[in-house]
């Protein structure tokens, strides 16, 4: 994930004050100079302009806001497994090996164990990615606060304080922009090995990211006994996806109501469910269906939904349904 910052001029935008205030502001800068040498207001000057410069450029509230909402995205990516060659041989005229190739010859009980170590890696690369994140946000704020100061000190004596905070904050961005893209997971044994003839490559196993599926509560509606479920990824993959789509019936007052529920697998982004109750609450779930190579799903779209009322007699609950039209 590669993402361009540019900064914004925060200034421009701050509110008109009135004028009391600024005649106030006026009169305590006109003191401040007063009792300052004129090189110490100098330097005090081109040292409150270097933190406004860095609080507008690094550290700016829309820039934490963009790197936020970053951080929720993958809070609802899925991670998944990606086998890739380490290298090929210059000259080397045999192409590698397909990674579903290399799958079937990689041991399932070492790939199981790298799945764990993958989903390990996930979670902790989330948690680490929102401490940093809350790092930035408390470093932001003290420095609004001392900008905000009328001591002048932090910005001639303290100055060194001051830059040694700022070259940490940079170093914690530098480290929440690394760490914003899966990473490589590494292997103490080799997955695959060497089955007669056969040239296996050495490979990389890499984490990677899908984006969420979510449901389109625009076009996914309930009526009286039935229910049009629309759903999408962000970025479309290049091939064909299979999904997993859950309902069940909210409140079941009867045995019977207790079998409103059920799991379709879905190869398309809608599905229409019939045979609903009318005028109940429904509730709805969708993933990617399982896969060999899923290793960390944290979050799950969920919608509810209300059918309308009708006729309570004749209607006998089954579970079937057919694909919508997409």
């Amino acid at each position: 994930m590669d993402f361009q910052v540019t900064g914004l001029d925060l200034d421009k935008r701050k509110p008109d004050r009135p004028q009391c205030f600024l005649d106030q502001e006026e009169a305590e800068e006109a003191e401040d100079r007063r009792l300052l040498e004129p090189q110490a207001w100098r330097t005090y000057v081109e040292r409150r302009t270097v933190l406004r410069e860095f609080l507008t450029s690094e550290l700016s509230p829309q820039l934490l806001r963009r790197h936020h909402a970053r951080v929720e995205l993958l809070r609802r990516c899925s991670y998944h497994v990606e086998i890739l060659p380490k290298h090929l041989a210059l000259g080397d005229q045999n192409p590698p090996l397909l990674p579903h190739t290399v799958f079937q010859l990689v041991d399932p009980c070492k790939f199981q164990r790298m799945k764990k170590v993958g989903a390990a890696q996930a979670r902790i690369q989330l948690l680490l990615l929102g401490d940093l994140l809350e790092q930035l946000d408390h470093g932001r704020a003290a420095l609004d606060a001392l900008l905000e100061s009328p001591d002048p000190q932090p910005f001639l004596a303290g100055w060194a304080l001051v830059e040694q905070r700022l070259a940490g904050l940079s170093a914690i961005m530098d480290s929440f922009l690394a760490m914003m893209v899966p990473g490589r997971l590494h292997m103490k044994h080799r997955l695959v090995s060497d089955i007669g003839a056969t040239k296996v490559p050495h490979i990389r196993l890499l984490l990677s990211t899908k984006m969420p599926v979510m449901f389109d509560r625009k076009e996914s509606v309930a009526h009286q006994d039935w229910a049009s479920l629309r759903w999408l990824v962000t970025i479309q993959p290049a091939a064909r996806e299979q999904f997993e789509l859950r309902f069940k019936l909210l409140d079941p007052q009867t045995q019977q109501e207790c079998l409103q529920r059920g799991v379709i697998p879905v190869a398309a982004c809608s599905f229409d469910v019939h045979n609903l109750l009318p005028g109940r609450v429904y509730k709805f779930t969708v993933k990617r269906a399982e896969s060999y190579t899923l290793v960390y799903e944290p979050w799950q779209d969920s919608l509810t939904l209300h059918t309308r009322p009708g006729p309570s007699e004749g209607l006998a609950p089954r579970l079937l349904g057919k694909p919508g039209h997409p």
